[in-house]
């Protein structure tokens, strides 16, 4: 969330996020509330040192029955206290993070502002298939007995596939966990930010509802599945159960950049998206991913935000696709975002463009609600920065298979995942 003080004094700046992200959200009444909420604040301590200061000394009856008031005064104020800070605190969470200064203006998807292309679309001899029927010829994926046992957009992936999602993460996670890379990395993109590798790291695939609450990504019932009769939601995206690690902590500076690479698998409901995607693996109930996650100073915030995109444009060069990257609107990057990034790759089989990757610059508006702090060499404490950035869900599998096809119907390997194909070059028909 953001701080109180901060929306008194920047008032219009709020207004206009509140506008450009579609955020329902009435600012004068949360600022009216806020200064009913600050007068019970100071009635009520009126009312406690008065009571301190008449429960002192010898009591007549007359200052006896003049204390019982005071205390029954004092009683209705912090209810009455108690029941206003609650509507405050519930509209406070409704303020959207303010969005950085580039961050393109629009109202939906399609004013997102295309920032660079890498590499042309691929082009072929012959008319190219679509990841779905590539994978029926090949029985890589079968979602109709998936549908038996767990209902629609739910698939069993098979065979080669499998191998090739498991030597993404793998290759992913040797690159990011090697300092040489990190380093090459940062140079090439002339970043000014620390060369610590990422730790490994699996979290819960569960959240509890405050701390689900706490990191502004809990969507509610229509996307997020809650287990019935627990505290528990499904985790719906790795970062989710990331951001929250260091709740109610204070970090010291030399701790940051603390970067987390953190594999886990993801369920969402996707509710009112059906119709869209519907073949294949693009849009699933459930699917895995490899995400990464930081905890940075305010000063190196932004610049984390761009070594993550740094980090998502050298994976896919290595990997050899068409991208490109796209600046995210206003009221595309969502509520808790200052900036988001998309890295969408070319798929010949649609004859587009489709996003694969996002990463997310959410500021302090996590650490806030999470109460996670830093203590910097200088003895001041301060909010942390938090980052999150996809490194591989399960659509690169898509990009593989729709670029990497040949006209023999055969699918070629990328070169830099064989060593973990157990010799595999080529998935073809058995």
């Amino acid at each position: 969330m953001l701080d109180i003080k901060y929306i008194r004094e920047n008032q219009e700046l709020v207004r206009s996020a509140i506008q450009n992200k579609n955020v329902d959200l009435d600012l004068d009444k949360l600022l009216a509330v806020d200064v009913k909420r600050r007068e019970l604040v100071s009635v009520s301590e009126n009312l406690r040192a008065e009571q301190n200061r008449r429960s002192k000394g010898s009591q007549t009856p007359e200052s006896i029955n003049e204390l019982k008031l005071l205390k029954e005064k004092f009683k209705a104020s912090e209810q009455e206290l108690e029941s206003v800070g609650k509507e405050f605190n519930e509209l406070m969470l409704m303020v959207p993070n303010v969005p950085t200064a580039d961050t393109p203006i629009g109202k939906t998807e399609n004013n997102n502002v295309v920032a660079k292309t890498v590499g042309e679309p691929t082009k072929f001899k012959f008319t190219p298939k679509n990841h779905w029927e590539l994978a029926q010829e090949h029985d890589l994926i079968d979602k109709e007995r998936a549908a038996k046992v767990a209902g629609s957009r739910f698939a069993y992936t098979k065979g080669p596939l499998v191998r090739l999602q498991f030597a993404l993460l793998q290759f992913a996670m040797d690159r990011l966990t090697d300092p040489k890379i990190i380093k090459k990395i940062i140079k090439s993109n002339n970043l000014k930010v620390s060369d610590k590798p990422f730790v490994l790291v699996l979290p819960p695939a569960m959240i509890k509802t405050d701390i689900y609450k706490a990191t502004a990504r809990l969507n509610g019932t229509d996307v997020t599945y809650k287990l019935e009769g627990e505290d528990l939601w499904l985790n719906a995206s790795a970062e989710h159960s990331l951001c929250p690690m260091y709740q109610g902590e204070t970090l010291d500076e030399a701790q940051l950049p603390i970067r987390y690479l953190g594999y886990t698998t993801a369920f969402r409901r996707e509710a009112g998206t059906y119709g869209k995607d519907m073949e294949g693996i693009f849009r699933l109930h459930q699917f895995d991913k490899l995400e990464m996650e930081s905890f940075s100073t305010k000063d190196d915030g932004l610049n984390e935000h761009l070594f993550f995109i740094a980090v998502q444009e050298y994976l896919m060069q290595e990997l050899g696709v068409p991208y490109r990257v796209v600046l995210k609107c206003t009221a595309d990057i969502g509520s808790p975002n200052a900036r988001g990034v998309d890295i969408d790759c070319w798929m010949p089989g649609q004859d587009k463009y489709r996003e694969t990757h996002t990463a997310d610059y959410m500021a302090d508006y996590q650490a806030r609600r999470l109460h996670t702090r830093v203590k910097r060499t200088n003895g001041e404490t301060e909010l942390v920065h938090t980052n999150d950035a996809t490194v591989f869900s399960q659509r690169p599998l898509i990009v593989i298979l729709e670029n990497y096809q040949q006209e023999d119907g055969s699918i070629e390997i990328p070169k830099v995942l064989r060593t973990y194909m157990n010799g595999l070059k080529t998935i073809s028909k058995s």
